[in-house]
């Protein structure tokens, strides 16, 4: 797995990470230091796309009022 750049929101810490080789990723999902959730995608090519992964956390953000 390899991790990218975490992206924090109003105390929330999202943590991606993924596989090349499986093709699929993972987003940590954490508050104040305690890990909430996790939030599964599939990616094709080398990496996931960048947009895929802020849309993944807006969606999150938006569902769960954050």
């Amino acid at each position: 797995m390899e991790i990218i750049g975490a992206i924090e929101r109003n105390g929330y810490l999202f943590e991606p990470e993924f596989s090349v080789i499986s093709q699929n990723g993972a987003i940590h999902v954490s508050h104040n230091g305690r890990f909430i959730e996790e939030i599964r995608f599939d990616f094709s090519g080398k990496y996931p796309e960048h947009a895929k992964i802020e849309a993944l956390v807006d969606k999150y953000c938006e569902e769960h009022q954050i």
